[in-house]
């Protein structure tokens, strides 16, 4: 409901959750986290007066079973989404992030608690081990890996004919849009990255990915072969599909709250994506291997640039202040043990 967020007291993690109790250490929060805490979205168990927010998770290992992977000290973030319980054919063989029923549920979204917690229990399947050496910059996992599902389907698309994609547009530069700049840029492509601030930390990274950053669509000189879109914003997506040269695929990663109908000229749109051979995809939540990707990209960044992206650290007992994102923040992490 609106207005509820808050810090409470919770029983100890249920052993149904997992075999793997984990002490949480940082906590992730995301415009899904907002849009919650506000009561636009998510559900929490059935006949739950609460749900344990959170979804972007790192943690470290107390107890495992033996042979399950894990041992104490091991640094973990946790799979967000879960198959549904008949499965449908996607969750059988392992897409869940395809789910075809809609039964699924999801760590602090969809009927089952996050991982905003001093412990949390998850599965060995569902739990991912954090390199050591990447600390604190392990809550990234579960936004990185959105991302290299994103770049997946890209990827898929991509195959049906040749495709050596050269320029990239990522529109947002939040936590999901330099994410995927920064994937853009170890693939080796021209990156451009649209977003509406001028300044803050958000142009300097971008340049120190090698990329250019834009303000005004109006300003990229260039036919982007890829588009990578993390706004959500209906009009930007509309332009954004007009941009598409033969072949072009964009990628539609983020979603708007907004409702306001926007007039769009679909018939010589539709005839331009039709004549270039042009493909628009969406692309949520993500696999088991996105995970493991996502941990291969942020082991290959520069940590320093990455420790750029969380420009905020909340204490647990001040976490609602995490909510409320000022001018200057990208990322903003709950600290779980202080």
């Amino acid at each position: 409901m609106p207005d509820s967020a808050d810090i409470t007291e919770v029983e100890e993690p249920d052993p149904a959750d997992g075999s793997v109790l984990v002490e949480g250490v940082l906590l992730g929060i995301c415009g899904t986290d907002v849009e919650i805490a506000a009561g636009d979205f998510g559900s929490g168990r059935r006949g739950a007066e609460r749900m344990v927010l959170g979804h972007e998770s790192l943690g470290r290992v107390l107890t495992a079973p033996p042979k399950s992977g894990f041992v104490p000290g091991d640094l973990v973030a946790g799979v967000v989404r879960r198959p549904d319980p008949e499965p449908c054919p996607a969750c059988a063989r392992g897409d869940w992030d395809f789910c075809r029923n809609g039964r699924y549920t999801e760590r602090g979204i969809k009927e089952a608690d996050g991982y905003g917690a001093q412990q949390w229990r998850v599965d060995p399947y569902f739990a991912v081990k954090v390199p050591p050496e990447l600390g604190r910059l392990g809550v990234l996992t579960e936004p990185a890996s959105i991302l290299t599902k994103a770049w997946d389907q890209v990827d898929q698309v991509g195959a049906r004919s040749w495709f050596e994609p050269e320029h990239v547009l990522v529109t947002g530069a939040g936590p999901i849009g330099l994410l995927a700049a920064l994937i853009a840029q170890q693939r080796g492509y021209v990156v451009h990255v649209l977003d509406r601030a001028t300044d803050g930390p958000k142009p300097q990274l971008v340049e120190d990915l090698g990329g250019e950053y834009l303000t005004d669509l109006k300003d990229l000189d260039v036919v982007p072969d890829v588009v990578i879109e993390a706004t959500g914003n209906g009009q930007l997506v509309l332009d954004c599909a007009g941009l598409l040269g033969p072949g072009g695929i964009m990628c539609l990663t983020g979603i708007s709250p907004g409702t306001e109908p926007i007039e769009a000229p679909m018939d010589p749109l539709t005839r331009q994506l039709v004549v270039r051979n042009a493909a628009i995809v969406g692309s949520v939540n993500a696999g088991k291997r996105h995970y493991a990707q996502a941990i291969d990209v942020l082991a290959a960044a520069d940590a320093h640039w990455l420790d750029r992206l969380i420009t905020r650290t909340v204490p647990l007992t001040k976490w609602p202040e995490a909510l409320q994102k000022g001018p200057a923040d990208i990322k903003v992490v709950v600290d779980l043990q202080s």
